[in-house]
């Protein structure tokens, strides 16, 4: 007697039948994120590297001072050294797309489940299974629905990126003062204003910690996802395992270390404040925050008889 589940069979039919009735979806968003991340691609590769390195170096003295500023520039100018900076181009474009479709997707999700229980008691399970299902999983799937090339990857890597988004968003939501929400009520704030100017501005160090957490798991992923066809890093180091080649594995490997330092550091100076930019925006908040304040106190004054 067969006692055996073949649950194997049942994910097995279910995306056959997904591929037969939604293949043309299926193809046609191949097509949109192949030609997104190779327009992402283009704004990086067109200009020469030096210029690319240059921007980026201003951008990270104006997010976290000098010393970012030249870590950056150094590290840069150590992928072109060894002659990898397209692949890490690649990569970078990947990332780029599938970290902005988590974080546009996990942002609303955990908004959402801050604010409604019953949400978040379905969000924590779908969150664990995404979590502690193995990477490699994801690429099975996607496979199946895109075939191979660049869309299965920026598929798989938003999927399995997409879980501290939403956890970070609502632990943050939640942790905010209640008496600095219940103030805002008594000043006659709609729901939607509190969460704007509220929640969400003191919630923003762990939202940017759940987004620096995105880029983090899409990084790693798409190494991953140079195993089907992909490209970037992710290739050569599925060659370099084909091939056993030592010196291009450690090359594509330092590489993705140099991207990874950098989009970290760029993501945890937003998060924690620091930087020109962030000067300039605590200064338009207080402003916006003052205009708001004596606008909701002009309402409340009486009107003389």
């Amino acid at each position: 007697m067969d006692v055996r589940l073949h649950v194997g069979d049942w994910f097995e039919a279910f995306f056959d039948w997904l591929e037969d009735s939604f293949g043309g979806f299926f193809d046609w968003l191949a097509d949109v994120l192949e030609a997104i991340v190779n327009g992402v691609d283009w704004i990086f590769a067109t200009p020469p590297a030096l210029v690319v390195i240059l921007v980026v170096g201003v951008l990270a003295l104006l997010a976290r001072g000098w010393k970012f500023a030249v870590g950056a520039v150094v590290g840069l100018s150590f992928i072109v050294s060894m002659n990898q900076w397209d692949n890490a181009v690649d990569s970078l474009a990947l990332v780029i797309v599938a970290a902005l479709v988590a974080v546009s997707i996990s942002l609303p999700l955990g908004i959402w489940a801050a604010r409604n229980d019953r949400v978040s008691r379905v969000m924590k399970p779908a969150m664990d299974f995404l979590q502690t299902l193995p990477a490699f999983v994801y690429l099975v799937p996607a496979m199946a629905l895109f075939g191979i090339g660049i869309a299965p990857g920026v598929v798989a890597t938003l999927i399995f990126a997409l879980a501290p988004g939403v956890r970070l968003t609502e632990l943050g939501i939640r942790g905010v003062d209640k008496e600095v929400v219940e103030a805002g009520e008594a000043f006659g704030a709609t729901p939607r204003r509190i969460l704007r100017q509220i929640q969400i501005p003191l919630a923003m160090p762990s939202i940017m910690a759940g987004i620096n957490q995105i880029i983090m798991l899409a990084l790693s992923m798409v190494v991953i996802a140079g195993l089907v066809g992909a490209g970037g890093l992710g290739g050569d180091v599925s060659q370099a395992i084909s091939a056993l080649n030592v010196g291009l594995g450690f090359e594509a490997g330092l590489s993705v270390v140099v991207l990874a330092i950098i989009l970290d550091r760029f993501t945890a100076s937003f998060g924690q404040g620091m930087g020109l930019f962030a000067v300039w925006t605590r200064r338009r908040r207080a402003a916006a925050t003052a205009a708001e304040q004596a606008r909701i106190e002009a309402e409340r004054e009486p009107v003389p008889a």
